[in-house]
């Protein structure tokens, strides 16, 4: 069973209607009531030593402030402000005093950069390597919620910043290739993701998008989601998020660009889908901001995601489907 699968489950197990719930399993964050205007969102995320993160090269300062990072994350997804953060951590027996100070001193940077308050949590021992879970509750006017399930035909798709660059640093970082400053940034990619707050609450209060969602697990992944919430397919063509020095990188690795743009997962940007009228505002926003975004794709009828790639022959593209293809911690076999 994959990791879609074992949430459908525990989806069907615990279903239950309640009045205050407006959104439950599904998305970025559950949506709950808090009054007539405003709703809580509500995530939590965990990071697992030797799954997440490699003590050897993660800097302790950036992991802490990673954890409230990718949290952080989800709660821009539906266009929120992050108000509260609750922090379980499970340690080693004999862990070390200076890694956690400055692991707690990054948490406590983030939070105090994302607006967010420490609220609570838990420690616990770890019978092996470090357990890192938070859960952020943040807020915002519930007509303003944006879902995933908002996607529409002819909406185009959009991505903020470069997709794939984490992968890249994360593979970097593994074999110690991280000393060239050219590829400084693809390293922090991986190690201090930055979410997209602002422009994701200006999207949502300006009512210019129609869905989004963070892209945790890949690009092909994370805008499957999206499809299958709104019952519509995608077509995108990666060729404009192929900027330097991913190339560079991954022709220093031997890699395929692509894979990492389209499945490689934890780039912590934004995936969305917009009314191609929009488009204008869009770019100007972002711009004001000085956050890059491009446009990669359309909305349309068809069930899943395409990729458009160029045919054998050089004269036209195929679409080859990639529904799904990102990051999944129980593959099933091919």
């Amino acid at each position: 069973m994959n990791e879609r699968g074992i949430i459908e489950l525990l989806g069907s197990m615990t279903a239950a209607a309640a009045p205050d719930l407006l959104q439950g399993i599904g998305d970025d964050c559950a949506v709950i009531r808090k009054n007539s205007r405003q709703s809580w969102l509500v995530t939590m995320d965990t990071l697992v030593e030797s799954v997440h993160f490699d003590r050897n090269w993660h800097p302790p300062d950036k992991l802490g402030r990673k954890a409230v990072s990718v949290n952080v994350s989800d709660i821009a997804a539906m266009g929120g402000i992050p108000v509260f953060v609750f922090l379980s951590l499970g340690l080693p027996a004999g862990f070390d005093a200076g890694w956690l100070t400055s692991f707690s001193r990054g948490l406590a940077e983030a939070c105090r950069e994302f607006g967010c308050i420490l609220a609570g949590g838990d420690t616990v021992r770890s019978p092996a390597g470090v357990l890192v879970t938070v859960a952020v509750i943040g807020e915002m006017p519930t007509r303003q919620v944006v879902l995933r399930s908002g996607a529409k035909a002819g909406d185009a798709v959009w991505v903020s910043g470069y997709p794939g660059r984490a992968a890249a640093g994360l593979e970097l970082c593994r074999l110690g290739r991280t000393e060239d400053p050219a590829f400084a940034g693809l390293a922090e990619a991986h190690l201090n993701p930055q979410p997209r707050l602002e422009l994701a609450r200006r999207l949502a209060e300006n009512r210019l998008v129609h869905s989004m969602m963070d892209l945790s697990d890949g690009l092909a992944t994370d805008l499957a989601h999206i499809c299958t919430r709104s019952k519509v397919g995608a077509v995108i063509d990666p060729a404009g998020l192929r900027m330097d020095p991913l190339p560079a990188a991954a022709g220093l690795l031997d890699k395929d660009p692509d894979q990492w743009i389209l499945s490689g997962g934890e780039d912590f940007e934004l995936v969305f889908t917009a009314p191609a009228r929009h488009s204008a505002a869009i770019v100007d926003l972002a711009a004001r901001l000085e956050v890059p975004v491009t446009r990669i794709g359309r909305i349309d009828d068809s069930q899943g995601v395409r990729a458009a790639r160029p045919h054998p022959d050089g004269n036209h593209a195929v679409e080859i489907d990639i529904s799904f293809s990102g990051y999944d911690h129980f593959p099933e076999p091919r």
